[in-house]
């Protein structure tokens, strides 16, 4: 059984990923799987919409397959994740722009490579086990796949904390968010993926219901209230000024991640600024990540993770004041002829 199953039912270009072991992790060849059949269905008269779900029922896409991008960056070949990046990257931006509705339906984890391929849907559907997040400063990257796009489009300074943090979000605060648009019960997907083919995208109104409560609207306001530093240190500072529980929460959050990728994915934020665009965020974005493996922590952070297992990661710095702008701003210059664009692969 392939990785990622690809068919046409009825008029619905239909898409499931199938690594429910791996959490539907997403590889290189899911991937450009995925592009090619969205590219194909474009040009197709016959498909009118694309639903992309996935097998099992504890992920959508937890992420990216990093143990892979792990192994070629230890023996040294970190053109396999630049290149897995730049391929990545335009597949996000595809499905963000594509012609056709496109219905994303996303149970279980929802992170980081699977915020890609779901998030940027037309139509994003969540259920009550839906936990949605951008956990990647965790192992020394910075939020990708379009995610910063997103974070940047949140209310106030959300951004800055969920990208930060990796908070995970359930199903209403995916919504609230902005990473999710409708709530539909997980017993009713069935059901409502055969309307979809049958129907079309018209379908889907019938089926939304109220989503259980969340609490990211009632703590936008300590958010706003702390989150709003310059930078990454002053944020902390002022975390460390209130013990309220929210505060020494998310203060023990950013004591668990890559100092030199929580700072960067601050400052990304603040470029992105109040009229963030998607491929503005992703060539941003590409410029951290092209340098993540060789000159950051994302190999250790995966060391940590997922090799080893041993939740010590050896950072390279061991505070988040000891990150410098200069560092930061090291790793998000301009890439030259290196950068990515749209315009390598229409």
């Amino acid at each position: 059984m392939s990785d990622i199953d690809i068919r046409v039912e009825g008029r619905c270009g239909r898409v499931t990923l199938n690594r429910p072991a791996a959490l539907n992790a997403l590889s290189e060849p899911m991937c450009v799987a995925l592009d090619a059949a969205l590219i194909a269905w474009a040009k197709d008269d016959a498909v009118d919409l694309v639903v992309i779900d996935a097998a099992g029922e504890r992920a959508f896409c937890a992420g990216g397959d990093i143990a892979e991008l792990y192994a070629a960056g230890r023996a040294g070949n970190f053109a396999h994740g630049q290149e897995f990046w730049r391929k990545e990257y335009r597949m996000n931006l595809r499905i963000a722009g594509y012609d056709k509705p496109i219905v994303s339906l996303m149970q279980g984890f929802t992170m980081g490579g699977g915020v890609g391929v779901g998030c940027h849907a037309r139509h994003r559907v969540v259920g009550s086990s839906s936990q949605i997040a951008m956990p990647e400063c965790g192992i020394g990257l910075v939020p990708d796949v379009g995610g910063s796009f997103l974070l940047a489009l949140g209310p106030g300074r959300l951004g800055e904390y969920l990208g930060t943090t990796g908070t995970r979000m359930g199903p209403a605060d995916a919504i609230y968010a902005g990473f999710a648009d409708v709530f539909v019960p997980e017993a009713d997907w069935p059901r409502l993926i055969a309307a979809l083919v049958q129907d079309g995208v018209e379908a889907l109104p019938a089926f939304q219901a109220q989503a259980p409560d969340g609490v990211l609207a009632a703590q936008q306001p300590q958010i706003d209230q702390h989150f709003g530093g310059e930078t990454l240190g002053d944020i902390l500072r002022s975390l460390r000024g209130d013990d309220s529980a929210f505060a020494q929460a998310a203060a023990k959050a950013l004591g668990r991640v890559s100092p030199l990728a929580a700072c960067a994915a601050i400052e990304m934020q603040h470029r992105l600024g109040d009229a963030p665009t998607l491929p503005r965020a992703l060539e941003l974005e590409f410029r951290y990540t092209y340098r993540a493996q060789e000159q950051g922590d994302f190999l250790e952070g995966i060391r940590a993770a997922v090799i080893d297992k041993d939740r010590q990661p050896n950072w390279l710095h061991d505070s988040i004041e000891a990150v410098s702008t200069a560092e930061v701003a090291a790793m998000l210059k301009p890439l030259g002829k290196q950068a990515w664009t749209w315009e390598d692969e229409a």
